[in-house]
């Protein structure tokens, strides 16, 4: 039985409700919705599963939370943080973009930056917990956390009327697989299957964390490197995400970084939307034909991050 269930989301999505937001769906074709996560509180999905994460612990430790982040969930977790009255520390690697890094410090949060990656930021982060007892607030592998991740998946079932098909990017996983779990048992009419729509886990060519897990049958580490390293750069999928998504309603699907970066710059140009490179990502895998519809599929893509630079919307 899987750690993470429909009925885990569903209770996510009620003890979360009025510390997130229900960001909007927009209709950019037929057949073709964008959920613009993006416009979540601290610019993404991440401050879903941090809200989830606390709330469920009870009362939390005087010395507060602490998460590893290479800036999303750092920001998602000081957000929800300083929303709880709680301390938050966190731990980003060198990586992290410095427009993640000033979000953070105006958060409140204490930061810490070390390692090249973000698993060498994750070791002195789980050290450092151990040491202060501070909750840790994992980016990707606890079930909290991708149950609160997948309340994305509830809102975007009730919004567009069900979907055949979802696009989600991947890093640790944790997103893709609550979106899995939170739309499982919905879909559109005529939908394949029964058990919700199918879900294309996009990630970078230069980061296939779920990709090569598929590949061998288990979690494996792989090299980080690319545009989007600093919201996508888990070197090895999480095992519940692994679990969830080497499901059959699931595809995995690599796009390259010259993708990615078109994509983020189509959706500045067409419709407005300013995405940072894991954002795009998933919208990177339908734009190149990576992933294509069939004629008459009902198709939603998530656009799960904004904490970019604006200036570098047309010159990345």
């Amino acid at each position: 039985m899987c750690a993470v269930t429909h009925e885990d989301v569903r209770a996510a999505a009620d003890r979360i409700g009025g510390h997130v937001l229900r960001t909007p769906v927009i209709e950019v074709a037929d057949g073709l919705w964008l959920k613009l996560e993006l416009l979540q509180h601290s610019g993404s999905f991440k401050v879903r599963g941090a809200f989830n994460r606390m709330l469920s612990a009870g009362e939390l430790p005087a010395s507060g939370v602490i998460a590893a982040s290479g800036g999303n969930h750092g920001l998602a977790v000081a957000f929800a943080a300083r929303a709880l009255g709680a301390r938050a520390e966190i731990f980003v690697p060198e990586v992290t973009s410095p427009v993640k890094v000033t979000g953070l410090a105006a958060l409140g949060a204490h930061i810490t930056q070390t390692g090249a990656i973000y698993s060498e930021a994750a070791e002195a982060a789980a050290k450092r917990a151990a040491e202060s007892g501070a909750l840790m607030v994992h980016a990707y592998d606890q079930p909290e956390v991708v149950a609160g991740q997948g309340t994305t998946g509830l809102e975007l079932m009730e919004q567009t009327g069900g979907v055949d098909t979802v696009l989600a990017a991947v890093g640790g996983g944790g997103f893709a697989a609550g979106i899995t779990v939170g739309t499982a048992g919905g879909g559109a009419v005529g939908a394949a299957g029964g058990g919700g729509p199918k879900i294309v886990a996009v990630e970078p060519e230069r980061i296939p964390t779920l990709h090569a897990a598929r590949r061998a049958g288990e979690p494996v580490p792989v090299e980080v490197s690319g545009v989007a390293a600093d919201a996508l750069g888990a070197s090895r999928i999480g095992g519940l995400a692994f679990e969830i998504l080497s499901g059959d309603r699931v595809e995995s699907v690599l796009v390259t970084d010259e993708a990615i970066v078109a994509a983020r710059r189509t959706l500045w140009a067409r419709h407005r939307v300013a995405a940072e490179h894991s954002g795009a990502a998933a919208y990177a895998a339908l734009l190149s034909g990576v992933y294509t519809p069939a004629p008459g599929e009902r198709v939603a893509v998530v656009v799960c991050g904004s904490n970019t630079d604006p200036a570098t919307l047309t010159t990345d």
